[in-house]
């Protein structure tokens, strides 16, 4: 039997995922809630079913002989996968790995302090207090069926029609200054290149996938502008700055994360280290649209 790769949730992220992970595997099947995404993922090579929070017979018989899972769906109060699929193991009884894109967030605010995969979480977010239970469920199922489980911890995610660029051509880019605040960024391809070396060696363990580079926000924005070749807009305060609750949110949580195991364990070495490095590989090469 040959290797089968199934995605919940076949998005930004998880297509760099099979895009690098097809000369690993004769099968890859992801899920949508779009009918019209379903037919464009199959145009594209992929196998393609629909799941809205409900296992569908479709979903059992592309199951039955699955390998590797890899899980980027938003949990909610409860994981939309282990609520639909209770019985996941037996639906799958080849399964040799499971994958999680979990966020940085759960580290929640350290005071732009340093943290690694042995941190303590504090999540201060709703969304981030949900990923937390996330991982805990899936841990648990993995250990209790002796299945490696990987964790992938990723930060601030761009690349093609996602990025500073495309904020700017839209008029919504801004230069927001919160003193000391600090984000790491990850590039959509290393989170693929991440997930497949693991995929590859069926290794297991919480990661950090992110950049070298935890830098101010404003920082990026202008640096963005001038390859662009255009005057940033006027700095904004954040204390009094008009955004939603949520970007808010995001500004509460400082903190520098460290990739330092992705490179040890996994081997991986990223193709877009930092923000200066990538922001002028994507403006020289074009590869910033979508």
């Amino acid at each position: 039997m040959g290797k089968k790769l199934f995605i919940f949730g076949f998005g930004f992220s998880s297509g760099a995922i099979a895009e690098k992970s097809k000369v690993d595997f004769d099968v890859i099947c992801g899920t949508s809630r779009s009918q019209e995404k379903i037919e464009n993922l199959r145009t594209k090579g992929f196998e393609a079913e629909i799941f809205d929070g409900q296992l569908t017979s479709e979903i059992e018989i592309q199951l039955s002989n699955t390998t590797h899972i890899v899980i980027s769906v938003s949990p909610g109060d409860e994981d939309p996968v282990l609520k639909a699929l209770p019985n996941l193991i037996e639906l799958a009884p080849n399964l040799e790995w499971i994958g999680y894109l979990s966020t940085v967030g759960v580290y929640g605010h350290h005071d732009g302090a340093w943290v690694d995969e042995k941190s303590e979480l504090h999540p201060v977010s709703k969304r981030s207090i949900q990923r937390v239970k996330a991982e805990e469920a899936w841990a648990s199922l993995s250990k209790v069926n002796d299945i490696p489980l990987g964790i992938f911890r990723l930060s601030g995610i761009y690349g093609p029609g996602r990025n500073w660029f495309i904020n700017i051509e839209k008029g919504t880019s801004r230069r927001m200054i919160k003193p000391d605040q600090v984000f790491n960024r990850i590039h959509k391809e290393d989170i693929g290149q991440a997930v497949a070396l693991a995929m590859r060696k069926n290794i297991g363990g919480v990661f950090n996938i992110t950049d070298d580079d935890p830098a101010p926000p404003q920082d990026v924005v202008t640096y963005a502008y001038e390859l662009m070749g255009k005057t940033p807009p006027p700095e904004i305060d954040f204390e009094t700055a008009d955004i939603t609750p949520m970007a808010r949110s995001f500004y509460g949580e400082n903190k520098r994360v460290s990739n330092k195991k992705s490179k040890e364990v996994l081997g991986l070495k990223y193709q877009w280290p930092n923000y200066r490095f990538s922001l002028k590989q994507m403006w020289d090469e074009g590869s910033w649209k979508a």
